[in-house]
C-alpha cells in the first residue's frame, strides 16, 4: 500500500451522535480549528438542511481562513418524489457554501425497501440525480454508501449499481460504510479491494479513478482494526472521528487510526509535529464535549504508557522500548511509573526519578517500597495519587521542612430545630520547624498522616488555633486550614479543591468499613491528586486535604526560591 491517503473527520456531526455529547456553535468552531491544526484534509462540519445552529456554523466557516482543510456539508439524497432542483436538502447543501458535500445514499435493497420505501430504480435514481445536481453546482461530492457491507452479502450486484450512479453522476469519493459496526476485518479488506479493483485510482474504465473509503463503526469493537484493512486493501480515504465518538458504540477513533497510519504502517498523513499534538488535540476536544477522557485509549490515554509491574518499571529504566511498542512522546503522551503494592525497587526509584527526587541509597528505597506496601494494605492506593508518593518520599529527607503540621482538629456537624445541617471544624497546626523530633517507625508524623510522612517529624516554631464552618465537614475543615494559612502563605487561596472521591474498601464491613478518599487539586497552572484511608471517613479526608494543601505550598515555596 503505497498510495497517499487523506484523512476526514466527522466529529462535528457523527461524533455528536453519542449519547450525552452536544456541542455549542463556539465549540463546534473550536474543535474545526484544532482538527485543521492536526492537519485533517476534511472537516465534516454538520448537517446544514437538519439545524439552524449547523447552518449558522457554515456562514461563520465562510469567513474563516483554513490552514489546509476543506470543510464539508452533510446531508442526503433527494426525497422520493422530489426534483434535485427543488428539494431542500440539496439546496440547503448548496447554501452552506462548502467546496465539498458529503451525501449518504443507500446500499441495500433491504434499506431501500423498509426504510426508504421505494422502488430499487427509484433509488438509483435519486442517487443519481442528486449527485449530479450536486456536481453540476461546482460542489466535489463524496458519496456515503450506507449499509455497504451488509448490502455487498445481501446482494452484490445491487450495491455496486449504486456506486455506479454516483460514480457516472460526478462523484468523485466512493465511501464505504459499515454502518451497522458489524463486519469483520477480513471480510472489509475482501470487499474493498473487489471495489478498489473496478472504481480506484488505477482502475480500468469510466467508473475508475475515485478514491475509494472507509467509515466503520465499533459496536464489535473493529472499527479501528477495519478500518486498517480497507487501507491495506486500497481504501485511500479515511473517516472517523476524534476519540471516537459516535452513536451507540462510537466510530473509528481518529486517535488511534492516525498514529497506526504514519507510525505502523508508514503513510505520512500527518507531520511529525502534528502527530505529536494528537495528546493534547484528544484532551481538548473531550473537554469541550465535557467527557472525561479515557485513561486506556490508545496512544492518548493517560495510562496508555503506564507501568505498573516491578520488572516492567525496571525493565523501562534501562530501555524505554522494553515495554512500549513506540516512545510516547511521538504523539505527545508521557510514560508513567505506577507506585502500588506490586512494586519494586527499580520501580520506586524510576518514579522519584520522574519526580526530580534522588534517593540516595538501597536502603532508602527498600524503605519507600515497604511503606508503600504497608500503606496500600490499610487502603491507601498511590498510583493515582502521585503527589501522596511524592510528599511520602520527600518527607524521608530529613532536611525536609514541611509548611504546617497538624496538632489536633474537631469537628461538629449539628441541626437544631429543623435548621439546615451545620458542620463547624476546629484545627491547631504548627507553622515552620525547629530541631528534629525523633518518632518511632510507623508512629503518627507531620499532618496526622498515620506515618505515611515517614519515622520524624518536626518541632513548630509558631501554633495557630482557628475555626471554620461549611456546608459539611470536610468543607468546614479545608476553610478551618485555609485561614490558619492564609497569613503565612496568602498563596492558598490560589489552591482550589476540584474533585473529591470516596471508595468503600471493603464493602462487606457496612459502616465499619475502610474508605479511601481522593482529593483533586489544582492551583490554575496544575493539578495533582492526594490520597487518605482510613475506618473514620472525617479522618481520611483529612489525611488526603492535608497532603493537597502541603503539595500546593510545596510548589508555592519551590517558586518563591
Amino acid at each position: 500500500m503505497t498510495a497517499p491517503v487523506e484523512l476526514y473527520d466527522t466529529t462535528l456531526r457523527d461524533g455528536v451522535q453519542r449519547e450525552g455529547l452536544s456541542f455549542s456553535l463556539e465549540d463546534k468552531l473550536k474543535v474545526a480549528r484544532r482538527l485543521d491544526a492536526l492537519g485533517v484534509q476534511y472537516v465534516e462540519g454538520g448537517y446544514p438542511g437538519s439545524n439552524p445552529r449547523d447552518q449558522e456554523f457554515f456562514a461563520r466557516a465562510r469567513a474563516m481562513t483554513w490552514q489546509g482543510a476543506t470543510v464539508v456539508a452533510f446531508g442526503a439524497t433527494r426525497y422520493k418524489g422530489n426534483r434535485a432542483a427543488d428539494d431542500p436538502n440539496l439546496k440547503a447543501l448548496l447554501d452552506a457554501g462548502t467546496a465539498a458535500v458529503t451525501i449518504v445514499c443507500k446500499s441495500s435493497r433491504f434499506q431501500v425497501r423498509e426504510v426508504l420505501a421505494v422502488a430499487p430504480e427509484e433509488n438509483l435514481a435519486m442517487i443519481g440525480e442528486s449527485v449530479a445536481f450536486l456536481h453540476g453546482h461546482g460542489r466535489r461530492v463524496f458519496h456515503d454508501a450506507e449499509h455497504f457491507f451488509d448490502a455487498w452479502k445481501e446482494d452484490r450486484d445491487y450495491a455496486l449499481a449504486t456506486l455506479r450512479a454516483a460514480r457516472a453522476a460526478g462523484a468523485e469519493g466512493l465511501v464505504l460504510c459499515d454502518t451497522n459496526g458489524g463486519t469483520l476485518p477480513w471480510e472489509v479488506a475482501e470487499i474493498v479491494r473487489a471495489v478498489a479493483a473496478e472504481f480506484g485510482p488505477g482502475a480500468p474504465g469510466p467508473t475508475g479513478g475515485a478514491a475509494v473509503g472507509i467509515h466503520t463503526h465499533n459496536d464489535a469493537e473493529l472499527a479501528v482494526a477495519n478500518t486498517l484493512a480497507a487501507v491495506q486493501a486500497g481504501a485511500t480515504h479515511i473517516q472517523g472521528t476524534i476519540n471516537g465518538y459516535g452513536e451507540r458504540c462510537g466510530n473509528a477513533n481518529l486517535c488511534a487510526i492516525i498514529p497506526n497510519l504514519k507510525l505502523k504502517l508508514g503513510l505520512d498523513c500527518v507531520s511529525d509535529a502534528q502527530l505529536a499534538s494528537l495528546t493534547e488535540t484528544a484532551h481538548y476536544v473531550s473537554e469541550l464535549a465535557n467527557l472525561k477522557p479515557d485513561d486506556h485509549m490508545a496512544y492518548v490515554g493517560a495510562s496508555a504508557f503506564a507501568h505498573k509491574a516491578g520488572y516492567h518499571a525496571d525493565a523501562m529504566r534501562k530501555n524505554p522500548l522494553s515495554y512500549q511498542h513506540v516512545r510516547p512522546e511521538v504523539v505527545g503522551n508521557e510514560a508513567r511509573i505506577l507506585i502500588s503494592e506490586l512494586s519494586g525497587r527499580g520501580a520506586v526509584a524510576s518514579k522519584a526519578e520522574s519526580l526530580g527526587l534522588r534517593l540516595g541509597t538501597g536502603d532508602e528505597v527498600r524503605a519507600v517500597v515497604d511503606r508503600v506496601k504497608q500503606l496500600e494494605s490499610r487502603g491507601y492506593q498511590f498510583e493515582g495519587a502521585e503527589a501522596s508518593f511524592e510528599l511520602m518520599v520527600r518527607r524521608l529527607d530529613r532536611a525536609y521542612v514541611p509548611p504546617f503540621e497538624l496538632i489536633d482538629f474537631m469537628v461538629m456537624v449539628e441541626t437544631r430545630g429543623g435548621r439546615d445541617m451545620l458542620a463547624e471544624a476546629m484545627v491547631k497546626i504548627g507553622i515552620g520547624g525547629g530541631d528534629r523530633e525523633e518518632r518511632a517507625p510507623g508512629a503518627p508524623g507531620a499532618n496526622g498522616t498515620n506515618g505515611t510522612n515517614g519515622p520524624a517529624g518536626r518541632v513548630s516554631t509558631r501554633t495557630l488555633h482557628t475555626a471554620g464552618e461549611g456546608n459539611g465537614p470536610v468543607n468546614a475543615l479545608d476553610a478551618a486550614l485555609r485561614k490558619a494559612l492564609v497569613e503565612f502563605y496568602p498563596e492558598v487561596q490560589e489552591i482550589r479543591l476540584t474533585d473529591y472521591k470516596v471508595r468503600v474498601i471493603d464493602e462487606g464491613s457496612g459502616t465499619e468499613a475502610t474508605v479511601r478518599v481522593m482529593i483533586d487539586s489544582s492551583d490554575g497552572e496544575s493539578s495533582w491528586t492526594t490520597v487518605g484511608s482510613s475506618p473514620n471517613i472525617i479522618e481520611a479526608s483529612w489525611l488526603a486535604l492535608a497532603d493537597s494543601l502541603e503539595y500546593g505550598l510545596q510548589r508555592v515555596l519551590a517558586r518563591r526560591k
